[in-house]
């Protein structure tokens, strides 16, 4: 299996992205990589040599503040292109970067290609409940605009996405909205409603954000702009939950001494409520899986993005979610 490594994308690149690299290469030995950026860079982080590792050469980089659309253009030799490229080329099953969004979203969609039936891609992570089962929500971001019908395609790639990595036989999949009550919300979630009742998907109904972390649903739908606030706003609650825990346990020499016997719980609470745990965000309704990484993402959230873009390739989702597609269009 073939995945092609945006090396010179995150914060803490090259070296975390290599360093997750070769715990996947550890890992996973039908894996062959191809990391694409500065190549003496890149060489200077390889701890050893492997024939499973290709450095593929890109003088450019796509930064964070570049304009998505007009860099993917202008810097064709950046390693976010090149990698694109590898996938569009068949070179590479699957791609992943933790660069810049806008940019990934822009290469995916006019360098690997939407699936034949699928009107907008949707970015979709997996986020954690307190099951630890977690949940996927899409859009976060890849369109801030939204019809009911696209809604309904995001309710089938999430649904095929799944059943065939999460190994969920029925996903139960939600609407985000106001109020749980068939009739609530506006003109864009009553229509979906409607549309989504008519799918063959396990369609739950209306699911409420507070209810998401409960598990109240294994797919979630919403339009980019609510899903990108409820994706922030769910991680900034998080961060701040467990600086103020942070706080309170060194308050005081009890609270340290009560601390250090809560340490092994806590740290379990932490890692069951990293989203890193789950993976990246996978950019869904493309001809090949388009994985994005956090910016900020270690090795090991790398290493996670490795393994969630290995298990989309083996189990084909990309054509299963072609075909999902293509069979609802027979029934209408």
């Amino acid at each position: 299996m073939r995945i092609a490594v945006d090396a010179m994308g995150g914060d803490n690149a090259p070296k975390a992205v290599i360093d997750g690299v070769m715990k996947g290469i550890e890992a996973f030995d039908d894996l062959h990589i191809t990391l694409v950026g500065d190549k003496t860079t890149i060489e200077s982080h390889l701890p050893t040599t492997s024939d499973r590792i290709t450095v593929l050469h890109a003088d450019e980089v796509i930064e964070p503040t570049d304009e998505p659309v007009r860099a993917v253009r202008r810097k064709k030799n950046s390693s976010m292109v090149l990698m694109a490229q590898e996938v569009a080329e068949n070179r590479a099953d699957a791609c992943i970067s933790a660069g810049n969004t806008g940019a990934l979203m822009t290469a995916g969609l006019f360098i690997v290609g939407r699936i034949k039936g699928i009107d907008r891609p949707a970015l979709a992570p997996t986020l954690p409940t307190v099951s630890g089962d977690g949940f996927l929500l899409l859009d976060v971001g890849a369109n801030v605009d939204a019809k009911p019908e696209h809604l309904v395609q995001y309710g089938i790639m999430g649904s095929v996405y799944a059943r065939q990595v999460l190994g969920i036989s029925s996903p139960r999949v939600g609407l985000l909205n106001v109020g749980t009550e068939e009739k609530k919300g506006n003109d864009l979630t009553k229509k979906t409603f409607e549309l989504l009742k008519e799918t063959n998907v396990n369609f739950v109904g209306n699911v409420e954000a507070r209810d998401l972390l409960e598990g109240a649903a294994d797919v979630i739908v919403t339009d980019g702009f609510t899903g990108n606030v409820t994706l922030k706003t769910l991680e900034g609650s998080a961060l701040s939950i467990f600086k103020m825990l942070k706080d309170t346990l060194t308050s005081s020499f009890v609270s340290k001494l009560a601390a250090g016997v809560l340490k092994p719980k806590l740290m379990e609470m932490k890692l069951k409520m990293d989203y890193s745990e789950y993976g990246g965000a996978s950019l869904f309704g493309l001809k090949a899986p388009v994985i994005k990484a956090h910016g900020s993402s270690d090795a090991r959230a790398v290493y996670h993005a490795l393994r969630q873009a290995r298990e989309m390739v083996s189990q084909n989702v990309a054509a299963f979610i072609e075909e999902e597609v293509k069979e609802e269009k027979t029934d209408e």
